[in-house]
């Protein structure tokens, strides 16, 4: 998947500000404008559109870990400076403290079936015999399932707090 769309599912499913989005960013190292990240939300035909490169979508997401999961002591993770959509998804996957089972059930909600041999190969080791790289389709349907989940999940948590 291409990484400005990486940025822009991201930010629409956790709902984050430009403010927050700069947190992000600061929380793994990396210093970031308000311009950089409203040029990079843009669609590719505008004329201000700028590519985010690999590292700085990695650091990205390693600031969605450090805000999800609590910033580790110590020297932070250093960024990819290639990714692809398994490094994506397995680093979601960590942020979220999510297990193969929750993994599945949102595949469920979009109607994809796949079984978890099937998903633990998108999260093993690139030279393992077992490695499957993850095609465009399950990160998008992934990111796409989180998204009707979390939905769900504060659509649930405002009507107990009306209660």
């Amino acid at each position: 998947m291409d990484n400005n769309d990486v940025l822009r599912r991201v930010r629409y499913i956790f709902d984050f500000s430009d403010d927050k989005m700069i947190a992000l960013f600061g929380s793994a190292n990396y210093e970031v404008t308000r311009a950089q990240i409203s040029n990079w939300l843009k669609k590719d035909d505008d004329p201000d559109y700028k590519g985010i490169l690999d590292f700085e979508l990695s650091t990205f997401l390693n600031g969605v870990i450090n805000d999800k999961r609590g910033k580790k002591e110590g020297e932070q993770p250093s960024p990819e400076k290639k990714l692809n959509n398994n490094i994506v998804f397995k680093k979601l996957k960590i942020a979220l403290k999510y297990r193969d089972e929750d993994i599945l059930d949102i595949f469920k909600l979009v109607d994809l079936r796949i079984s978890k041999t099937e998903l633990s190969a998108f999260f093993r080791n690139p030279k393992q015999n077992q490695y499957k790289p993850c095609k465009d389709q399950f990160l998008r349907n992934f990111l796409q399932g989180l998204q009707m989940k979390l939905k769900e999940d504060s659509k649930k948590t405002s009507k107990k707090n009306k209660h």
